[in-house]
């Protein structure tokens, strides 16, 4: 692998990897039409990670010119090309859940992750894996966040959904339901929060107010419907406070929502992935980007999954995976509050 840095290129010369995916789903035919779609400054490079034969399918697929293979040692050849990194082989099954499928998927994205480390690209977008192929496959983490935050050394992190005028963290992310109250803590809610604050200037938002959602109705009524508030929410917002960050809490999630799509706040941390996710789709389901913070590299990616019953049908809609290499290359353009482990 090059050690070429970043250092050697212009201000303007940047490189983003983007992931397929398991090759199954639509993670290819997103990450391809989401790569060429619109316009694109000439020093805007897209390098596609996956294998070469699923390339070559795609492109005769799609009716695509073939695309031009990298190598890190040289040059990138064009616009759009391709990094073949010599993963995993895998038998190609549309549609389905292999665990072969989702060792690809995770060889492309450990590989895109060192080269992104080592300084070769500037961001990292990820194209939709399947968490029962990695539980298949024996991979021990339950999806891409985790497992960036152990390859990165990243001591804390969280997941930021961004679009439709929304940016909405998550306390907690794919649990079941009832286990969402014990997996809530107050040092949970303080360092999601705190990356959140951290990260609003990177988003190109210098300041404003992060609304942390309440868990139960109505805020818990007074102890009525609920007493997490009480000993949970409230004293992470009191300790937020006191280091400088500007919090307002525990906001009722029936009404937070509208009140941050009106601009009064700057972001949202949801306490459980659906009190998030729910409102978030509703406004950007084609165009929402999940950012990961606290991470030394930009990562984003499409706010969707593989959806294999659209798998290699034609039609797959880019616009989430476009959304998302565009916010890479915007991030990357931006100094990242953890590339040198600052933490306030």
């Amino acid at each position: 692998m090059s050690s070429m840095s970043k250092d050697s290129r212009s201000r303007s010369d940047r490189r983003v990897a983007i992931t397929f995916g398991d090759p199954n789903g639509i993670g290819p035919e997103v990450a391809l039409r989401g790569a060429l779609a619109g316009r694109w400054p000439a020093a805007w490079k897209r390098v596609l990670v996956g294998d070469r034969a699923t390339a070559d399918r795609l492109c005769a697929w799609l009716k695509l010119p073939r695309l031009p293979s990298l190598r890190l040692a040289d040059p990138i050849p064009g616009p759009v090309s391709l990094w073949d990194p010599d993963g995993p082989s895998y038998r190609p099954n549309p549609g389905r859940i292999r665990a072969d499928a989702a060792r690809a998927s995770l060889a492309w994205l450990d590989a895109a992750v060192e080269a992104a480390m080592g300084g070769w690209f500037d961001a990292v977008v990820t194209g939709p894996i399947c968490k029962e192929g990695w539980q298949r496959a024996g991979v021990p983490h339950p999806g891409h966040t985790e497992r960036l935050a152990e390859i990165t050394g990243a001591p804390s992190f969280a997941m930021l959904l961004v679009g439709g005028g929304l940016r909405v963290a998550l306390a907690t992310r794919h649990l079941p339901l009832a286990h969402v109250p014990g997996a809530l803590s107050r040092e949970t809610i303080v360092e999601t929060t705190r990356l959140v604050w951290e990260a609003l200037p990177w988003l190109g938002v210098p300041g404003g107010t992060i609304a942390v959602c309440a868990l139960n109705p109505h805020a818990g009524d007074g102890g009525l419907l609920g007493d997490e508030e009480a000993r949970i929410v409230r004293p992470a917002i009191q300790e937020l406070r006191r280091r400088g960050a500007p919090v307002e809490g525990p906001v009722p999630a029936d009404a937070v929502f509208y009140r941050a799509i009106r601009g009064e706040f700057a972001a949202v941390v949801a306490l459980y992935h659906d009190q998030g996710l729910g409102p978030f789709k509703m406004v950007a389901f084609t165009t929402g980007v999940n950012v990961t913070l606290g991470l030394p590299i930009v990562r984003t990616s499409p706010d969707h999954g593989t959806a294999f019953d659209r798998a290699w049908k034609g039609g797959a809609e880019p616009g989430s995976m476009e959304a998302a290499i565009r916010l890479a290359f915007d991030l990357a353009g931006r100094p990242n509050p953890w590339r040198n482990g600052v933490r306030r």
